[in-house]
């Protein structure tokens, strides 16, 4: 069983920037990001492929996240730019378990307790 852990939510102004981080106690193929807004579903943000070559967003962060992974280190970040207060929700850190050949935005096996976004206006 992987572990997740995300870290760096927090308060922020609209125009502001955050980096989220997610560690992984295991091994860990592609990797996602989830958010979930007060009385909305989770809904994917981005997900990033095990060597870190291919990348996916959805279309509301698209420009402004931008995700990456350290290997060596079993992390994964989410550089968010240009936040909005729509952008404030519970964000979580999501990994699969094997290889995929195409990155997916459902499925994920493994899930971080989440980290809170707050995006004042």
């Amino acid at each position: 069983q992987v572990q997740l852990e995300e870290s760096g939510g927090g308060l922020v102004q609209a125009g502001g920037s955050l980096r989220l981080s997610c560690a992984a106690s295991g091994r860990t193929y592609a990797m996602g990001w989830f958010r979930q807004a007060p009385g909305k579903e989770r809904e994917f943000v981005a997900a990033i492929s095990w060597t870190g070559v291919n990348t996916l967003y959805a279309d509301s962060v698209k420009g402004r996240f931008t995700v990456s992974r350290d290997t060596a280190k079993n992390m994964v970040y989410l550089r968010m730019n240009s936040l909005k207060p729509e952008d404030t929700a519970i964000y979580y850190c999501a990994a699969e378990r094997s290889y995929t050949a195409v990155l997916v935005t459902t499925g994920y096996d493994y899930w971080g307790q989440g980290t809170q976004v707050t995006v004042s206006s």
